[in-house]
């Protein structure tokens, strides 16, 4: 199934930038590997490199730097790690204040580097699950409105 129909609701609600770059990397891995769960690693995989998980959607890195978003990333699978779910641990920790500030993540100016990192996974990890529920509902209420 093409990339566009099977697009993630994360990147539904990002810009027309990420969206092409996980179709593309997500099609062309369907040629390589066939539909399925390796399909969406390696086109995710590619999203990491340009942009970063901010919330429920996804941004462009800060000042466009490319290349992995964490050690895990740039390291074949099967070596494991802890993956850094889309936040950029590259970033600098002002970056990652930004974002935190953002997301009106509660007592950040006290934050190191990591915990930072961790307040915006956390939050990312939230903000996507209430994105999902409320698309989930929205979507059974119109249904049932036919």
């Amino acid at each position: 199934m093409p990339g566009r129909e099977e697009l993630p609701s994360t990147l539904e609600r990002s810009s027309k930038e990420a969206q092409r770059t996980w179709i593309k990397a997500h099609d062309s891995a369907v040629e390589q590997y066939g539909e399925g769960e390796r399909a969406h690693r390696t086109a995710f995989g590619a999203l990491k490199h340009t942009h970063e998980k901010v919330g429920d959607h996804w941004e462009r890195k800060e000042g466009g730097r490319k290349g992995p978003s964490d050690p895990r990333s740039a390291r074949p699978r099967q070596q494991g790690g802890r993956s850094g779910e889309g936040v950029d641990e590259q970033a600098s920790k002002e970056h990652l204040y930004d974002l935190a500030k953002r997301m009106g993540v509660e007592g950040r100016s006290r934050m190191s580097k990591a915990e930072l990192l961790d307040a915006v996974r956390k939050e990312n990890r939230a903000r996507t699950r209430s994105s999902r529920t409320s698309s989930r509902s929205s979507s059974r209420s119109s249904s049932r409105s036919r």
